[in-house]
């Protein structure tokens, strides 16, 4: 990966991100416990109060007497150096402890980081989940930095080509693989893998591509992967308009409650109808126009970055709640 693709690819940067954090990292905690009373009793006299209390109970479906397992970690070893460090990536840690750290360290918790599709035996931390009955899995938004991406797209999409788009990894991912069989080549799709792995055909491969180049086309595909589709948020706030099959799993982003040609444009899991698809909202510009400000509308609330600390530090309460330790 070279320079100039870093400096402009559209991504958030990771060098400020980490700087964050280490400089949080190093703020004592005992302020922050000292601190949380009072931002909590705050939220009951805002006037988006049912808002933040129906997304938290959207994240953590836990009921009182909830049992975590016999040995769980506490958030007093949950260190960025130490065994707990161990197989955690630094972007889960670092977004985990920025809200962790405001409750006491005796505190137990379960923690699945990573991409996870399955739900675990006790309530546990999670990046996604999959739509099924999922009461266990507690969303945190985490891996934020590359997950959370919202852009300033300058092109309207009468501007854009009238053709979609795909990049992604796509080694040992089936629905990918499953798209790339079908449509690599196709004229109605601009269709590359940029993983560097070796189990997919070598004329499949294609350089990545910033995501101003991706905003030049009217129709982005956003393709689960090991979990979600990790492009769905810029994609929602750009002039394009996301295609995908309905989603099986969700994150922090709520994908389970977006509305199938409403928020995006739905299409068959096996991509049967994609052609027809993109032919109807190419013809019928109103209604791609719809969606889009739908999906703009759907992205406005995560940019309010007090609001969303103020639900992240809630499911935690209700999570150390519903498991008797508050």
């Amino acid at each position: 990966m070279n320079v100039t693709f870093l400096l402009n690819s559209g991504k958030n940067r990771k060098f400020p991100y980490y700087l964050r954090n280490g400089i949080r990292y190093l703020y004592p905690t005992a302020f922050c416990r000292y601190a949380l009373p009072a931002i909590l009793e705050k939220v009951r006299d805002r006037d988006d109060a049912d808002y933040i209390f129906s997304r938290v109970e959207y994240y953590c479906r836990l009921t009182a007497g909830a049992s975590l397992s016999e040995n769980p970690r506490t958030i007093g070893d949950f260190r960025f150096f130490g065994k707990s460090r161990r197989g955690c990536q630094s972007v889960y840690f670092f977004d985990a402890y920025e809200h962790l750290r405001y409750f006491p360290s005796k505190y137990r918790w379960e923690y699945c980081p990573g991409d996870v599709t399955y739900v675990p035996d006790y309530p546990a931390i999670v990046k996604s989940r999959p739509l099924t009955e999922n009461a266990n899995s507690v969303l945190m938004k985490l891996d934020k930095v590359r997950h959370f991406i919202f852009l300033n797209d300058r092109l309207s999409f009468d501007e854009k080509l009238d053709k979609s788009i795909f990049r992604g990894k796509v080694a040992n991912k089936p629905q990918r693989v499953d798209f790339m069989q079908k449509y690599f080549g196709s004229p109605i799709c601009d269709a590359g893998d940029v993983s560097r792995h070796n189990d997919t055909p070598p004329e499949w491969k294609r350089p990545k591509l910033p995501l101003w180049e991706q905003l030049r086309y009217k129709f982005i595909l956003s393709l689960e992967g090991n979990d979600v589709a990790s492009n769905l948020k810029w994609v929602m706030s750009s002039n394009s308009i996301a295609v995908m099959p309905p989603p099986t799993c969700e994150t922090w982003f709520m994908e389970g409650t977006l509305i199938p040609d409403y928020h995006y444009i739905a299409i068959k899991p096996d991509f049967s109808d994609l052609e027809e698809r993109l032919q109807y909202y190419t013809e019928h510009r109103d209604e791609a126009l719809r969606i889009i400000d739908n999906a703009h509308r759907y992205i406005e609330p995560f940019k309010n970055e007090q609001r969303e600390k103020l639900i992240s530090l809630l499911v935690l309460q209700k999570y150390f709640s519903c498991t008797g330790q508050r």
